[in-house]
C-alpha cells in the first residue's frame, strides 16, 4: 500500500506535501470565510472568488504542459511553490493589519490561480519521474491520501483558528507551511529521478500534443468526463460555506467540519485506490462507475434535511469522487507516450479544472436565486448523466469494432 515511499526522492516530496497541503486547506477554508464576511454572506461573491482562482487555468495550463515536457520539472516546482506561499503571506499581511478589502482577495485569488495553473500539470507529470511507471498508480493514490489527510486536518484547524485569532493568521501560517515542500524538492537527488528524454525544442509542440490526444478516442472519453465532473459535480465544495452558514446556521467551525467529513471520505477512497494499485492499471469501467456513483450520492446528499445527516452523507460522496479521480489520473498518465505526458496532462488539467470558473459562477448564481442546495443537486445529476453518456460511447465503439472485425473476417 505504501511501496512508493521506498523511493527516497518521493519520501522527501510526500513529507513536504503533508505540511504544505495542510496549510493550503487552512487557507482555502479561511479564504471562503473571509469572502463571506467582506461581502455580507453573498454566495455570488464566493462564486466570483472561486472563478477568479480558476480562470488562469484556461489561459496557462496548456502552455504549462509544454513547460513540463521541455524543462526540469523539479526546478519549476520550486519556483511555483515558493510563489504560492508568497500569496499567503501577502493576504495574511493585508488581513492582520486590517486593510483587506474584497477586491484584494479577488486579485490574490487570480494571482494564486496563475501560479497554480503552471504548477498543476508540472506536478502531476513529475510523479512518474520520482517513482517510475511501475509505481505510478500507487504514488497517485498516496498523493491523494496526502491531499485528503490535509483536507481533514486543515479545515478543522482553520475553523478553530478563525474563531480564536481571525482569518489573517491562518493565511500567514499557510505561507510558512509552503517552506516544507520547497525544502523537500531542494533535498532530492536529481540523479535518482526516472527522467525521460526531452523532446527537441521546435515550433508546434503544443499543437502536436493536441493532435496526439485527438487521435486517442479512449483519452477523449476520459477527458470529457473529467470536464463534466470537475465543472459541475465537484464545484459543490464552494457551496459548503454557504450551506453551513445560510442553511444550517453554523459558524466557521461548522463549515470546517463539513469539509473534514468530505475529506474523511476522500481519504478512505484514496486508501482503497492505493490497495487496488497492485492489481495493475485501472480499468475504464471503474472510472465510469465511480463517476456515476458519485453523481447519485451527491444528489442524495443535497436532499438531506439536517446538518448532521448532510455531514454524514459527504463521506460516501468523498469515497466515490476519489475512486473516479485517481482512476482518471492514472489512466491518462499510463496510457500516453512519455514524451507527450506533460502536454497531455496539461490538457487533462485544463479540462478537469478549467471549467471551474463557469461552475463557480453557476453555483453562486444557483445558490443566490434558488438556494444553496441546488448547485449540489444539479451537479450530482450532471455527473451521473456524463458517466452514462461516456459508457454509451465506449459501448458503441466496442460494438463498431466487433462489427468491423466480423466484416473483415
Amino acid at each position: 500500500m505504501f511501496r512508493s515511499l521506498r523511493e527516497r526522492n518521493y519520501r522527501f516530496y510526500a513529507a513536504g506535501q503533508v505540511v504544505s497541503l495542510t496549510g493550503t486547506w487552512m487557507q482555502r477554508a479561511a479564504q471562503d470565510w473571509l469572502v463571506l464576511e467582506l461581502s455580507g454572506s453573498s454566495p455570488a461573491a464566493l462564486g466570483v472568488a472561486v472563478s477568479l482562482q480558476f480562470i488562469p487555468t484556461l489561459l496557462l495550463t496548456l502552455w504549462a504542459g509544454v513547460v513540463a515536457d521541455r524543462f526540469d520539472k523539479r526546478r519549476v516546482l520550486i519556483g511555483t511553490q515558493s510563489a504560492l506561499g508568497a500569496c499567503g503571506f501577502v493576504l495574511g499581511a493585508l488581513n492582520v493589519t486590517g486593510v483587506v478589502q474584497l477586491w484584494h482577495v479577488y486579485v490574490l485569488c487570480f494571482v494564486l490561480g496563475c501560479f497554480s495553473a503552471v504548477d498543476a500539470p508540472v506536478r502531476q507529470s513529475f510523479v512518474v519521474e520520482m517513482v517510475g511507471p511501475a509505481q505510478l498508480t500507487n504514488a497517485v493514490a498516496l498523493n491523494s491520501m496526502n491531499f485528503n489527510l490535509a483536507r481533514i486536518v486543515g479545515p478543522a484547524i482553520s475553523g478553530l483558528l478563525i474563531t480564536a485569532i481571525g482569518t489573517g493568521w491562518v493565511f500567514l501560517i499557510n505561507g510558512v507551511s509552503s517552506v516544507a515542500v520547497v525544502l523537500g524538492l531542494a533535498m532530492m537527488d536529481p540523479a535518482a529521478l526516472h527522467r525521460v528524454t526531452m523532446p527537441p525544442k521546435e515550433r508546434g509542440q503544443l499543437r502536436a500534443g493536441l493532435r496526439y490526444a485527438r487521435g486517442r478516442p479512449d483519452l477523449i472519453v476520459v477527458m470529457v468526463l473529467a470536464f463534466c465532473v470537475g465543472t459541475f459535480g465537484m464545484n459543490f465544495e464552494s457551496t459548503l460555506a454557504v450551506l453551513a452558514r445560510n442553511v444550517f446556521g453554523r459558524n466557521a467551525d461548522g463549515y470546517g467540519l463539513l469539509v473534514t467529513m468530505l475529506a474523511v471520505g476522500t481519504l478512505t477512497g484514496a486508501a482503497l485506490a492505493a490497495r487496488r494499485s497492485g492489481r495493475g492499471r485501472p480499468r475504464l469501467r471503474l472510472l465510469l462507475v465511480g463517476a456515476a456513483v458519485f453523481g447519485v450520492l451527491e444528489a442524495t446528499a443535497a436532499l438531506m434535511p439536517t446538518y448532521e445527516l448532510f455531514a454524514v452523507a459527504l463521506i460516501p460522496v468523498g469515497v466515490a469522487i476519489m475512486t473516479f479521480t485517481t482512476s482518471a489520473n492514472s489512466t491518462v498518465q499510463l496510457g500516453v507516450d512519455p514524451t507527450m505526458r506533460g502536454r497531455v496532462m496539461g490538457l487533462y488539467m485544463l479540462l478537469f479544472l478549467g471549467g471551474k470558473p463557469l461552475g463557480g459562477l453557476a453555483s453562486g448564481w444557483l445558490a443566490e436565486v434558488f438556494g444553496p442546495r441546488w448547485p449540489v443537486l444539479l451537479g450530482g445529476l450532471a455527473s451521473l448523466a456524463a458517466a452514462l453518456a461516456g459508457a454509451a460511447v465506449l459501448a458503441w465503439r466496442r460494438k463498431s469494432r466487433v462489427a468491423q472485425s466480423d466484416r473483415l473476417g
